[in-house]
């Protein structure tokens, strides 16, 4: 297998968490003041947009025909127990117009095709739920 690189993005932190973070295209510049949890919403926006690519790859190599309209509402939970901090995730996702038992395939597939769900995997609880 051939590797390819299609993209790195790139962003500056100054502050941690009660900071400000800023992509090297301008395209991200947001302040991360506390207790606004603008790490785990962007990570959520991030991994949302992924995944519905990923259904959308999922559907086109089994020849489904997918109605536009997929969404992916995306909760992610920052937890602490003992000092020790670790992440929990629920993708409630829409797939209207495609049969339940497709959708839920189509869903399980996405994550093996989905980097953050790759990345997620065996890491974090993740719930994924069909609406």
């Amino acid at each position: 297998m051939t590797e390819k690189l299609l993209l790195t993005g790139k962003t500056h932190n100054v502050g941690g968490r009660n900071g400000s973070a800023r992509s090297s295209d301008g395209k991200l510049d947001i302040k991360l003041a506390q207790p606004h949890p603008a790490a785990e919403q962007l990570f959520g926006a991030a991994w949302s947009a992924c995944y519905i690519g990923a259904i959308e790859l999922a559907a086109s190599q089994r020849n489904v025909k997918l109605p536009a309209g997929a969404e992916v509402d995306a909760e992610i939970d920052l937890n602490v127990d003992e000092g020790s901090y670790f992440l929990r995730a629920r993708l409630n996702v829409s797939v209207p117009g495609v049969d339940p038992e497709v959708a839920r395939e189509l869903l399980e597939a996405a994550h093996g095709i989905c980097p953050y769900s790759k990345a997620t995997h065996g890491n974090i609880d993740v719930a994924t739920n069909l609406l």
